[in-house]
C-alpha cells in the first residue's frame, strides 16, 4: 500500500511520515512548490530527510496554477500579512489528490499539528481544508491522529490508529522526543517556511500589486535585494551581498533592466524598464551610494549593457523615503 506525503521538509512532517512508514506502507513525499517556500534552494535538505525516514521524494511545480486559482483572491482571505493559509492549503490537497490517483496511492498523510497555528490549523480550518479539497476522509493527520475524527485509513484497518500521536498546541516536546527516539538529524528548526507569512515581504507583495500585474517571471525578483518604489513609480532592487548580487543576475524577466557598475565593485541591480528618466536618474545615483564611490565624482553603469555616467547621491538618507524594505 502506498501514501501520498505532503512534505515542508520540516520535522511536523517527517515525523508524519516515518509514523506511516513504520506500518508497513510505503510513502511518496510531495514538496509542493508554489514559489513561496524559501529564498534558498532546500532540495538536498528534504532529499536527506526523506533517505533518514525511508520515504521517495519529488517536488511539484505549480507556481502558475497557484497565482491564477489562489493568491490574488483567496475564498478565505489572508491571514496577518499576504498569506491565504486556508486556500493555499486546500489547493495542495487538491493537487495531492491528482498524484494520489495517478500514482495508485491509497491515501494522503501531512504533518500539520491541531491548533500549533491559531488561524490554519484549528479545527474549524483542518474541517474547511478537507471540504473545499473534497479530501474529507483521505487525509491523515498522523500527528494530531488521535485528536480528530478517524479517516478510512483507519477506519479500513490499512493504519493502526493506536500507533498515531495526539498532539495538540504549539510545544515541540513530544516532536523532539520522537525525533531523538529514531535518530533523526539535520532536521531544521520550527518556522513558518512560507514567505507569505512574513511582514516585510508581505509589505513587498502588496506594494507591488499596486503598480502592476504579477506574474511568475516576477517571484523571483522579489525573494533578494533591498526594494524601493520610486518617485514616479519605478521599482528598484539592489542587492545587499555576494549571494543576492548573483541571484539577481540569474533573473530572467522582461519588465527589468539589468544594472551592473562599470570600473568599480558594487551590487548588482534591477530597474522597471518603464522608469521615467528621473527615475532612471535616480535609481542610478542611488545604486552608487552603495559602492565606495566618492561624492561628486563620476562613475559608469551598464543598463543591459547601455552605459550610463552619474554621480553618487550625497547620503543613502535620500533613498529612505522610496524604502519598502
Amino acid at each position: 500500500m502506498k501514501a501520498i506525503a505532503l512534505f515542508s521538509g520540516g520535522l511536523d512532517s517527517t515525523l508524519a511520515m516515518k509514523l506511516i512508514i513504520d506500518q508497513g506502507i510505503d510513502v511518496l513525499a510531495i514538496n509542493i512548490a508554489t514559489g513561496f517556500g524559501s529564498t534558498k534552494d532546500r532540495r538536498e535538505h528534504m532529499e536527506n530527510m526523506c533517505r533518514q525516514v525511508g520515504a521517495e521524494f519529488k517536488i511539484v511545480d505549480i507556481q502558475d496554477e497557484y497565482l491564477q486559482d489562489v493568491l490574488f483572491d483567496p475564498k478565505y482571505g489572508y491571514g496577518k500579512h499576504f498569506n491565504p493559509c486556508i486556500d493555499c492549503h486546500a489547493k495542495m490537497f487538491e493537487v495531492a489528490k491528482r498524484i494520489m490517483k495517478d500514482e495508485g496511492a491509497s491515501f494522503l498523510i501531512s504533518g500539520e499539528v491541531l491548533g500549533q497555528r491559531p488561524m490554519s490549523q484549528n479545527k474549524d480550518a483542518l474541517q474547511t481544508v478537507l471540504n473545499e479539497s473534497n479530501c474529507d476522509g483521505l487525509l491523515l493527520r498522523p500527528m494530531s491522529a488521535k485528536r480528530l475524527a478517524p479517516t478510512i485509513p483507519e477506519t479500513e484497518g490499512w493504519v493502526d490508529r493506536e500507533k498515531l500521536e495526539d498532539i495538540m498546541g504549539r510545544s515541540r516536546d513530544r516532536q523532539m522526543e520522537l525525533a531523538k527516539e529514531i535518530g533523526l538529524t539535520d532536521f531544521e528548526s520550527p518556522g513558518g517556511g512560507c514567505l507569505l507569512t512574513d511582514e516585510n515581504f508581505g509589505k513587498k507583495m502588496w506594494d507591488f500589486i499596486k503598480y502592476d500585474k504579477f506574474e511568475k517571471q516576477d517571484i523571483p525578483v522579489m525573494k533578494h535585494g533591498r526594494h524601493f518604489r520610486l518617485e514616479n513609480g519605478a521599482k528598484l532592487v539592489i542587492g545587499r551581498d555576494k549571494d543576492e548580487n548573483a541571484f539577481l543576475q540569474e533573473i530572467e524577466n522582461d519588465k527589468f533592466y539589468h544594472i551592473r557598475t562599470v570600473g568599480i565593485p558594487g551590487p548588482h541591480a534591477l530597474l522597471s524598464k518603464n522608469a521615467t528618466p528621473e527615475d532612471k536618474e535616480l535609481a542610478t545615483r542611488g545604486i552608487l551610494t552603495y559602492c565606495k564611490a566618492k561624492a561628486g565624482e563620476n562613475y559608469t553603469l551598464s543598463f543591459d549593457g547601455e552605459e550610463v555616467t552619474a554621480t553618487p547621491l550625497e547620503s543613502r538618507e535620500i533613498m529612505k523615503p522610496f524604502s519598502i524594505m
